[in-house]
């Protein structure tokens, strides 16, 4: 159930392997999708602001896990591609080990410090009850988001994508069922839209682990590993970068939505919405990312530098296309879009939504283009130059946020306007870091003929 990416065409090899995850990761925003919509119709568009709110606190504490995940995932990519059997399975041993404790001890800290961050986040007072319950019960799936993630990960890393679209699909329908039940029927409020979530998070997380225990032969550890120092450190120069990169992304996030709450009620239920249909319209192009991320490690592995390089032009080409139609597609039907999750009634909010989508949808490519440079950094072994570029992206978005904002004849699109500034200017930094560090002005010498220095 592997699938080699150093042979074949590098374009077809990718997209081919990138669709079940654009697919799986479609399906996993429908949690989303079926929560905010449920919500919005049957519940309110306090409730909506609320699981809104919830969402980006969320997507923070997952980006941790998936951000180990996806660190391990390279090592995995870069031993699979080496055809080293023996580092893979010590690998594998040690990455579980290190992410199952991180999982644990985020799970402990956030029950305890429910409270502090909510204050931080500004929650409103009409919206505290109901953010509270809906996270408490979510916290309780954190357990199934590390399975889900790092066995997707390890597969994915193997050349496997379809099978955790599999699971996920399962999930998916199982929460949207669920959702109805508790929601419609129900009316259970937000904390039966929080059970449904964390009900089907768990049949894809142990589903998943299931299956990779019974069908995947690097997982029964012929040769003995032991998790050890030097295992736990090569995970460590990998994951932790990496989860850093996707904790600065999503506490960047979580600092605007901060600010987002302090133009209440409607502002927030705009943004929630919006963020779920901005999300979705990228998703293409974040997924071709990582899949090209598995590609350039793999071949890395392999030593196979001139692939990579063909891949390379290749796939920021499909990245841009994936982008351009996401653009058109979000920047024309913004408001049909917005309103699949509100009432027609409820104009205001639609035209606020509305204009966050128009100024993100028109400027999708920056973003793409980003996705590729954290992918091709990831792979070959260089996450702090990532973590680099999430910093500047993150970095300029919060504080023209709040500067911008602040200026009462901009007021909420400064908040808007933020994010593709930061995505371009990271787009830039990624490219004077790829193309002129030392090593490629050596290969562009040695192209020319010219002597080495």
């Amino acid at each position: 159930m592997t699938h080699n990416l150093t042979t074949g065409r590098p374009v077809k090899t990718m997209l081919l392997f990138s669709l079940p995850m654009i697919a799986g990761n479609l399906l996993q925003q429908c949690y989303n999708l079926a929560d905010a919509f449920l919500v919005g119709r049957f519940v309110g568009s306090d409730a909506l602001a609320a699981v809104g709110a919830s969402y980006a606190l969320m997507t923070f504490l997952t980006s941790i896990l998936l951000g180990l995940s996806m660190g391990a995932g390279a090592a995995f990519s870069i031993h699979f591609g080496a055809k080293d059997d023996r580092a893979l399975e010590r690998s594998i041993l040690n990455a579980f080990a290190l992410i199952f404790s991180a999982a644990v001890l985020l799970n402990v800290l956030v029950f305890l410090l429910l409270d502090p961050i909510l204050a931080l986040l500004q929650i409103p007072a009409s919206l505290y009850a109901m953010t509270r319950e809906y996270l408490w019960i979510v916290f309780w799936g954190i357990g199934a988001t590390f399975l889900y993630n790092f066995f997707a990960s390890l597969l994915r890393s193997l050349g496997n994508s379809a099978v955790p679209l599999v699971f996920l699909g399962v999930s998916a329908v199982l929460n949207v069922v669920l959702d109805t039940v508790f929601l419609v029927w129900g009316k259970l409020g937000v904390g039966g839209a929080a059970a449904a979530t964390v009900i089907a998070q768990f049949v894809s997380g142990i589903g998943l682990t299931v299956y990779a225990a019974l069908r995947c032969p690097q997982l029964r550890l012929r040769t003995r590993p032991r998790v050890s120092k030097a295992g736990l450190s090569e995970i460590t120069s990998l994951s932790l970068l990496t989860c850093l990169q996707q904790s600065v992304m999503n506490l960047g996030i979580l600092a605007v939505q901060g600010r987002v709450n302090s133009f209440g009620p409607a502002v927030m239920a705009a943004f929630a919405a919006a963020v779920k249909i901005d999300s979705i319209a990228y998703l293409p192009a974040q997924d071709f990312g990582n899949a090209y991320s598995t590609f350039v490690a793999q071949n890395y592995g392999a030593g196979k530098a001139d692939r990579i390089r063909q891949g390379s032009k290749g796939a920021a080409l499909v990245s841009l296309l994936f982008c351009a139609v996401s653009s058109i597609v979000v920047f024309v039907f913004a408001e049909p879009l917005m309103l699949l999750f509100l009432d027609a009634a409820e104009t205001e909010i639609a035209a606020i939504g509305a204009q966050y989508l128009r100024i993100e949808g028109a400027f999708y490519c920056g973003i793409g283009l980003l996705f590729l440079l954290y992918g091709c950094f990831r792979a070959v072994r260089r996450p702090g130059v990532s973590l680099v570029l999430t910093l500047v992206s993150l970095g300029t978005r919060v504080l023209l946020a709040f500067a911008l904002s602040a200026v009462p004849s901009i007021g909420v699109t400064g908040i808007w306007a933020s994010v593709p500034i930061g995505w371009f200017l990271a787009d830039a930094a990624g490219a004077a870091i790829l193309f002129l560090s030392p090593r490629r002005r050596a290969e562009g010498r040695k192209k020319r003929g010219q002597d080495l220095v």
